[in-house]
């Protein structure tokens, strides 16, 4: 591994398990899809108190921001960033994550929001971590 990317390594593995979590949450919509008997390349209804709804959405989400994650992840280490700062946030930005995605499986729509904040405010920190 290159040396000026070894500061970076939590970071860089809070990629991999971003990539895990991703790769659980396309799982568990799939398996839902199948046991609800949906329709494959239909629309999923949005109805809040189905769980097949709630876990595409998590995954849909975790998609959505993701690439604002590998972004500012990838300028934190090409712009030699404070790597103590870019891991910690990195692993607070994977921490949201995971508990957004539980939060939304459990159907707790106000925490799930409270998280979802903590993991865009966290990305901002990232931001803020590569310009100061």
């Amino acid at each position: 591994m290159a040396e000026f990317v070894l500061p970076y390594q939590t970071a860089i593995w809070t990629l991999f398990g971003l990539a895990l979590l991703n790769l659980g949450q396309l799982l568990v919509s799939d398996i839902a899809g199948i046991r609800a008997k949906h329709k494959p390349g239909f629309p999923v209804e949005a109805r809040g108190a189905s769980f097949l709804f709630r876990s595409s959405r998590a995954f849909a989400n975790t998609n959505e921001s993701l690439g604002a994650f590998l972004l500012l992840v990838l300028a934190s280490v090409l712009l030699a960033a404070s790597p103590h700062w870019t891991n910690i946030l990195a692993l607070g930005y994977l921490a949201s994550r995971i508990v957004y995605t539980l939060a939304y499986y459990m159907h707790w729509a106000v925490f799930r929001s409270v998280v979802f904040g903590l993991g865009i405010a966290i990305l901002f920190g990232l931001a803020m971590n590569i310009v100061l």
